[in-house]
């Protein structure tokens, strides 16, 4: 694939999901795919096709993050992403919101080393990697109550990644939660549920936004 080729899929598949794409983001998104690409060869880094990419290749690594974006102001904030595994959609929406300062978290050693070598290879500041759980990471110390968000894809949402989340945000701090579907629950104890939002459409994908809440207000 060209990178002429690469460049026109991602406009058309950016412009279906609505997702913003600015001639800023091509290079350093084109640099990650093809650091993927090559990692992936040797390190399992995602089960999507790369080398003869789809449709829904360009959407879950790429599209989706782009989508996320329209969520998120390009302003200063400390932002977690945990099990960042290969990179998306971490990695993509900072391309997109770089004025955050990101901290990827991943537990596996080799995953984390593509993290950091993506990092180096893009050229992105304000961005780190700890190689470590993510339950460790939110009881450490300067961890704790400093996050304005917290995104998750591919991390099973139970009480305990909430109780993670609520460790690390701040009061009105936000949980970003990506998901392949959707469905109505109850919030979670200190959390308020925003919004629901479909990022792509074929297979479809959500964002599900959380607010984080130290105290509820009762009504009488």
């Amino acid at each position: 694939m060209t990178s002429l080729e690469f460049r026109d899929r991602l406009a058309r598949r950016s412009r279906r999901a609505k997702a913003p794409l600015t001639l800023r983001m091509l290079d350093p998104l084109e640099a990650y795919f093809r650091l993927l690409m090559r990692w992936n060869a040797t390190i399992n880094l995602t089960g999507l096709p790369l080398k003869h990419p789809t449709d829904e290749t360009f959407d879950r690594l790429l599209v989706e993050p782009l989508a996320a974006a329209r969520r998120i102001s390009d302003s200063p904030g400390v932002w977690f992403d945990l099990g960042s595994g290969g990179g998306s959609p971490a990695i993509p929406l900072k391309i997109a919101r770089p004025a955050l300062k990101l901290t990827m978290v991943e537990s596996k050693a080799r995953k984390a080393a593509f993290l950091r070598e993506a990092i180096r290879a893009i050229g992105m500041s304000e961005a780190e990697v700890l190689s470590d759980r993510f339950e460790d990471v939110a009881i450490a110390p300067g961890a704790v109550g400093v996050a304005d968000l917290v995104t998750v894809r591919a991390v099973k949402t139970d009480p305990a990644l909430f109780d993670t989340a609520g460790l690390l945000l701040k009061d009105g701090g936000r949980l970003l939660l990506f998901r392949s579907s959707h469905t109505a629950s109850a919030d979670p104890d200190g959390f308020v549920r925003i919004d629901t939002v479909r990022l792509t459409e074929e297979p479809a994908t959500h964002l599900c936004t959380y607010r984080r809440v130290f105290h509820v207000e009762q009504t009488h």
